[in-house]
């Protein structure tokens, strides 16, 4: 589907945890979005952050069955997300969306292990909903760094099957890396799909694991995205082999309009930040 602008609504706006969620009424992009999709908000009407930024799409709510809303979660870290967090309700921002590439889920039911960290959860809520409607057995695995920075741990435990949580402190769950569990679910749990949000170095690691246990491997990445849409190329990253790329090459993917998701097992994770230009494709 073409993406759409739309001049939206705030319906809502509130803090879960540590973040905020963010619910525009959207009907045109909310009948489109597919999990794993992103929105390209403005932050501000003053044209001051000329910038959007790129969010994922963390519920929806389809046309029909009521206003047709899509909700997003975002962490206050510089003076765009400040600004998107003094919106209030009936404030209007401009959306672009729903773009990029989605998850691809099973055609039937299938054992799906979702794996996020911190609020790069966000996108896989979505997902869940989607897979659970396909009668997938879903198992999630979710960590941060405090109990505080946890998202939606309630809801994750109320679509999945089970729902395992890390924080690096101990202050919730396991102490350790969410990735720590990860090959002992991979087998109890019988998963033949992973899907993964969050930190690189974090989805670097859910992608070998998954590959080291047999079991293909999505993760969505989070990018700076200038564009949204292909042009600038400000959020490529290095794919191999599984990227089409050919044997030993590497070329340039745009995550706003390839990804942001991708097979894991097709990104140069040992490139990334410092790409082997000579043997991109072009």
């Amino acid at each position: 589907m073409t993406p759409v602008r739309e001049r939206c609504e705030v319906l809502e706006r509130r803090r879960t945890g540590a973040y905020q969620a963010l619910t525009l009424v959207a009907p045109r992009i909310a009948e489109h979005a597919r999990p794993g999709q992103f929105v390209h908000l403005l932050a501000g009407e003053d044209r001051s952050f000329p910038l959007r930024r790129p969010f994922s799409v963390h519920k929806v709510e389809r046309p029909g069955t009521g206003m047709g809303t899509v909700e997003v979660v975002f962490d206050v870290v510089g003076a765009g997300t400040r600004a998107l967090a003094r919106l209030r309700p009936h404030d209007v921002v401009d959306a672009l969306g729903p773009l990029g590439r989605p998850f691809d889920p099973p055609e039937g039911p299938a054992g799906c292990l979702l794996v996020g960290g911190g609020y790069g959860t966000a996108p896989l809520f979505f997902l869940a909903t989607e897979l659970r409607a396909r009668r997938c057995r879903v198992d999630f695995v979710i960590g941060a760094a405090t109990a505080g920075r946890l998202l939606d741990a309630m809801e994750a435990k109320r679509l999945g099957h089970s729902l395992t949580v890390t924080t690096d402190d101990g202050s919730a769950g396991r102490r350790g890396l969410v990735t720590d569990p990860l090959a002992g679910l991979l087998a109890s749990t019988g998963a033949e799909r992973v899907y993964a949000c969050g930190p690189m170095p974090m989805l670097a690691a859910v992608s070998r694991l998954a590959a080291a246990a047999g079991v293909p491997c999505q993760v969505a990445v989070e990018e700076q995205m200038a564009c949204g849409t292909g042009i600038c190329f400000s959020c490529v990253l290095p794919v191999g082999d599984g990227g089409g790329a050919g044997p030993g090459a590497t070329r340039m993917a745009r995550s706003c309009l390839e990804g942001p998701v991708f097979d894991g097992a097709a990104i140069a994770w040992a490139e990334l930040g410092h790409p082997d230009l000579e043997g991109a494709v072009r």
